[in-house]
């Protein structure tokens, strides 16, 4: 029987420029698809995975993400008092009560390597997962014909394999300069040995178009790799180079092709997608939603 995952690491520093102005003082991770915040996408999926310690990484000035994980006590009052019973178990539902939310300070925007590392003394020696919450990955968790989370698919397989896991999806050709791409060997339908990774390759350059994705499972010696990565431009310490570093070490680390609908969330156009997605999920808004297509 496999492990679960028990801790998962949330990247949340950034200042989610392009959704200024709505980001000068929401924090991107809070937009909403619908009636729920981006963060509570990937929070439900680290839990799916069998996640009890979920570790925050933000900046001094981000509190939206903390203030919508604790306790409402007024508005919690204010619906028992008036019997919206199921108002108050979607308050209370944000986070189960078996799991706790750690929040760690990144002092400096110093790339998605550091980020990660900041984690390091919560995290521990054991393998963990990092959820990028831009990308919001669908596999029917809304009822009938729900499947297994990204995540959670991707831990089963670490487990099983005793090796690293990176969600991988294929992208056209033109955008391989966009993405990490790995060049990798296949093992089974949607598994892959990874032999090497290249970062934003040029169409022409690109050893394939297995693009890396915003979901990582890794061993904890993933962090003593940190620390020994040579900065890069702008003294950004990339996760790529230390997940090199760890493909040189041990020689095994796997690209997985998830089973599920990714939407980046990271820009305009993921997030309406994802809105659009999400409303014909829900039979009370489906048809309005149709109705209103129909009209354009």
């Amino acid at each position: 029987m496999s492990k679960p995952l028990r801790k998962v690491v949330f990247p949340v520093a950034g200042l989610g420029t392009r959704f200024l102005p709505a980001t000068k003082v929401v924090a991107k991770e809070m937009l909403p698809v619908l009636d729920k915040p981006l963060i509570q996408y990937a929070v439900d999926e680290a839990v799916d995975a069998g996640a009890d310690t979920l570790i925050f990484v933000t900046n001094r000035y981000k509190h939206a993400i903390a203030d919508y994980f604790d306790k409402a006590y007024e508005l919690e009052s204010k619906l028992q008092e008036k019997g919206k019973a199921e108002l108050l178990a979607l308050v209370q539902g944000t986070l189960p009560r078996h799991v706790r939310a750690i929040f760690v300070t990144q002092p400096e925007a110093l790339g998605l390597g550091h980020a990660v590392l900041c984690a390091k003394p919560v995290v521990g020696d054991e393998p963990f997962g990092v959820i990028l919450p831009d990308d919001l990955i669908w596999n029917g968790q809304m009822g009938a014909g729900a499947g297994k989370g990204a995540l959670r698919q991707m831990a089963e397989l670490a487990d099983a394999q005793q090796a690293g896991v990176i969600a991988v999806e294929e992208v056209p050709h033109s955008d391989t300069d966009k993405y990490g791409i790995v060049d990798a060997t296949p093992v089974d339908d949607r598994s892959a040995l990874i032999r090497y990774m290249v970062e934003k390759p040029k169409p022409a350059d690109a050893p394939s178009n297995l693009a890396v994705v915003g979901r990582y499972v890794l061993p904890g010696r993933i962090f003593q790799l940190l620390e020994q990565t040579t900065p890069g431009a702008g003294g950004e310490i990339q996760l790529t180079d230390a997940i090199e570093a760890l493909l040189k070490e041990q020689g095994k680390v796997l690209a997985y092709r998830f089973e599920g609908i990714r939407f980046d969330c990271g820009n305009k156009a993921g997030l309406v997608r994802a809105t659009m997605h999400m409303a014909m999920q829900d039979p009370k808004l489906a048809p309005t939603v149709r109705a209103f297509l129909g009209q354009l």
